[in-house]
């Protein structure tokens, strides 16, 4: 799945947008593989940040409030409904990227405190170096550990949105993990994933089932195709301890340029058709994407 970096060329990663890109500017061999940088052809400040050929973030330097990638739109949606327009959240980032979303709160929501978790040291000095945050704290180590280390409520959003070659680790799919992120939050954070499966999304469902052993609510916003299983796509799971602003969060992925439903309640019953949480001791990673997942 390593893409064609020498020409232009444009990508489309299962929902995670499309868009003109040139050759590298810079790159690292990072522990996760080949971390590269291309200039957005399409946008005159805007980057793209690919591992091994995967894209894995598009950042917009002089507009942050701008979110490329679908999927990471509808994780914007959940941070704008998680409290009042402009009021300040504490974050916490489960795999950093380019921090478009960590750019994205310091932009929508001014001194929100925040922390992104990345594992990959050399794609932390290669963001750092190239397209330097604000407002963000960076720490370097793996996901579930730093999560299981931290005092209780002290964050008021969890995003998980770690992969390894395209697939998340096994240890961030499970109970235990879940358990840490509610702990994490307190009573009234919310937490949200991004979740990548396709035919017959039995992965998917058994996130599903998983937030639901842990959490009191729990929703699932994908596009149409996706919850078909027509093809590989990106599910964003959210979960908490309190009610989910369900109707605010149907609305705002209905409106969006892939339009996205909403599953809760019944109809998402009816989705996890009785997939049974996933633990420690039987956890794989998600599935490989498909060879076409990335069209040039």
């Amino acid at each position: 799945m390593r893409t064609s970096l020498g020409i232009c060329c444009t990508y489309d990663t299962y929902g995670m947008g499309r868009r003109a890109a040139a050759a590298p500017v810079e790159s690292v061999e990072g522990a996760q593989g080949r971390a590269e940088l291309l200039r957005d052809a399409g946008r005159r400040s805007a980057w793209v940040l690919l591992v091994d050929g995967i894209p894995q973030s598009h950042v917009d330097l002089d507009d942050p409030g701008y979110l490329d990638f679908e999927y990471v739109r509808r994780l914007g949606h959940v941070i704008d409904t998680a409290a009042p327009p402009g009021q300040p959240l504490r974050v916490l980032h489960l795999g950093a990227g380019a921090l478009t979303l960590a750019r994205y709160v310091a932009a929508t929501r001014p001194g929100s405190p925040q922390l992104a978790v990345e594992v990959d040291a050399a794609l932390v000095d290669l963001v750092r170096h190239r397209l330097p945050p604000r407002r963000v704290r960076i720490r370097v180590g793996d996901a579930r550990a730093v999560l299981e280390g931290l005092p209780a409520g002290s964050y008021g959003v969890v995003i998980a949105d770690v992969f390894a070659g395209g697939r998340t680790p096994a240890h961030l799919t499970t109970v235990t993990f879940m358990e840490a992120a509610h702990r994490a939050l307190g009573n009234g954070g919310i937490f949200a994933a991004n979740v990548a499966d396709g035919a017959p999304l039995a992965h998917a469902r058994a996130q599903v089932a998983t937030a639901r052993a842990v959490f009191a609510h729990v929703c699932l916003i994908a596009e149409p195709g996706v919850l078909r299983g027509r093809r590989f796509g990106n599910l964003v799971l959210v979960a908490s301890p309190g009610p989910l602003p369900t109707d605010r969060l149907t609305r705002l992925a209905a409106a969006d340029p892939m339009p996205a439903r909403v599953l809760h309640g019944d109809d998402l019953t009816r989705f996890t058709a009785g997939a049974k949480p996933v633990t420690d001791a039987n956890a794989a990673p998600s599935p490989v994407p498909p060879p076409d997942a990335f069209a040039l």
